[in-house]
């Protein structure tokens, strides 16, 4: 089953799951920095099972599964 989101432990992502971040993250095309231990609610899965989508502070991002660990 390859076609499963998973987090950076292993964990199952799912709609709707709320996750936080693992590490600092710059945003592509901003100033904003992501911070170790942000939590991100509602997120919403991509095609691609290595991304998801989020929304932080009324900005839509993309986030690589490999930073976030589910909450």
């Amino acid at each position: 089953m390859s076609d499963v989101t998973k987090d950076a432990f292993g964990n199952i992502l799912t709609d709707g799951d709320t996750i936080k971040t693992i590490k600092d993250l710059k945003v592509k095309g901003s100033s904003m920095v992501l911070k170790q231990g942000v939590t991100i609610k509602k997120i919403r899965l991509t095609e691609d099972v290595e991304e998801i989508d989020c929304k932080v502070d009324g900005s839509s991002i993309t986030l690589k599964t490999c930073f976030v660990k589910k909450a």
